[in-house]
């Protein structure tokens, strides 16, 4: 069993599930720009992911004849109560999910809060709250207005700081009798790897891209102090996390200087974060990659000492696979925001993420041991071309062996007497991908009858693995 009031539930994130762009004033997002391109590899997601000035351009020109599935989603917007009832039945005690601040302040900075917005997040927690589930929420999810993008050129403006707190300061008040556990910025690490979703930076408009993205990221990090600090005056009793996208990795093997790389490349996209986060201060080993690097950072003391008087009260993250470093750099395994090199002793998912159920038990461990605060599992689950069977049935035995590997190292990390307070699979149901902007790579226990152009009855359908995971946790939770 697990220990008493553990959570585990699903997760969504506003842009991939909602659908209801246009409506009731909500402004355009930078998720809503990025319209579906139907490459043969879908496992080289680099051209995917990337979004230059000549591709939005492209799309806001071409609008009629594109199709554009983060503004479609899966249609929650219209379906969350169906929706939330299927993920309450199967058992779980939680449900993330994430605010769209283009939904709440649609003009951006002229204050101006959507009280439809409020109603439409009040409304999901209100069913949340029927079915006893906890609501998780995340504040900005890969969702930035493209009205931040336009008028600011993204975080890397100062300004986007105050504009940010604002509009966090509006759904912590509006929430504050309903939500405990908060998270201000989804996988913040991935500023740096997906400059547009993440920070609204159009790479191909920056002199120095690099500096501009830890600009960003710096600014993202006094938000989340000031987030926190408005949350605090609240009620003392929030619960504010960071979240990552976790690269754990491995050396490629025990040749000192790989196992040198490797640590420094842990530091720069894994540690570094937690650090600064958890402890209040850029570590010395950044500020010297930021020296090498000619990356000049402009920020005041008051902003550290922000950054320091306010700091997290738990650990969240994402955790699909692995991967392995070595001075080669023979990087032919890209998965979620990193390109990797591949370790011989795992198997992948069809679309290239290697498989390491021990890897989370690993990374459980050593988080643990360096911060001694408590850990969240944001997002955990695998991606399959999944098929709707004539009999209405989905056999996705590949998922359920997956889930079940994991939570068995999950629960194997905390009788190592790791403190993990809960678990989200990504995601309950499917969802359109955040990265190749498709419907086939399908993550949820709940089939959406929706293909990658949007078409379907968008009726749901239980999985195979709905049916295990319902049963499982009738099992295991208390």
């Amino acid at each position: 069993m697990f220990p008493k009031n553990f959570l585990i539930g699903g997760g969504v994130s506003a842009p991939q599930v909602e659908g209801a762009y246009n409506i009731n004033g909500k402004s355009l997002t930078v998720a809503d720009l990025k319209y579906f391109e139907d490459v043969k590899n879908r496992k080289d997601i680099t051209n995917l992911k990337t979004t230059s000035s000549k591709k939005i351009d492209y799309a806001l020109q071409n609008e009629s004849d594109l199709y554009f599935p983060k503004r479609e989603g899966i249609d929650f917007y219209h379906r969350y109560k169906e929706d939330i009832k299927l993920i309450a039945d199967m058992g779980m005690n939680a449900f993330r999910f994430s605010i769209s601040w283009s939904r709440i302040i649609p003009n951006i900075d002229d204050g101006k809060v959507c009280q439809k917005g409020i109603k439409f997040y009040k409304n999901i927690i209100k069913e949340c709250k029927k079915f006893n589930l906890e609501p998780i929420v995340t504040i900005s999810h890969f969702d930035l207005p493209y009205k931040i993008v336009q008028k600011y050129g993204g975080w890397k403006n100062k300004k986007v700081i105050s504009l940010f707190t604002e509009y966090a300061s509006v759904v912590l008040n509006e929430l504050k009798d309903f939500v405990k556990y908060w998270i201000p910025f989804n996988e913040i690490n991935a500023t740096i790897f997906t400059t547009f979703v993440s920070a609204g930076i159009i790479a191909d408009k920056e002199d120095n891209l690099l500096e501009s993205c830890y600009q960003a990221l710096h600014n993202q990090f006094v938000a989340n102090a000031k987030t926190i600090k408005i949350a605090k005056k609240i009620n003392k009793d929030f619960q504010m996390g960071c979240m990552l996208a976790q690269a754990t990795c491995y050396s490629l093997d025990c040749k000192p200087e790989n196992v040198l790389y490797n640590l420094k490349e842990q530091e720069k996209k894994v540690y570094f974060y937690y650090d600064l986060m958890a402890k209040g201060e850029y570590p010395t080993y950044m500020l010297k990659y930021f020296i090498d690097n000619n990356i000049n950072i402009a920020f005041d003391e008051s902003e550290l000492e922000l950054i320091k008087e306010n700091k997290i009260d738990f650990i969240s993250f994402s955790y699909y696979m692995s991967g392995v470093n070595s001075l080669n750099k023979n990087l032919t395994s890209e998965a979620n925001l990193f390109k990797l090199e591949k370790n011989p002793y795992l198997n992948e998912s069809e679309w290239g993420w290697q498989i390491d159920s021990i890897g989370l038990r690993i990374t459980l461990n050593d988080l643990w041991d360096r911060y001694k605060l408590p850990l969240f599992i944001a997002e955990n689950g695998i991606g399959i071309n999944d098929k709707l069977e004539k009999d209405l049935t989905i056999k996705d035995d590949r998922r359920i062996n997956y889930l079940e590997l994991h939570l068995k190292e999950l629960k194997n990390a905390i009788n190592d007497g790791v403190n993990v307070f809960g678990y989200i699979t990504w995601t309950p149901i499917d969802v359109v991908s955040s990265a190749s902007n498709e419907m086939s790579k399908r993550y949820g226990l709940i089939y959406v009858d929706q293909d990658d152009n949007g078409n379907g009855s968008k009726k749901r359908y239980k999985k195979n693995s709905y049916y295990w995971f319902q049963k499982y946790l009738k099992n295991h939770l208390q």
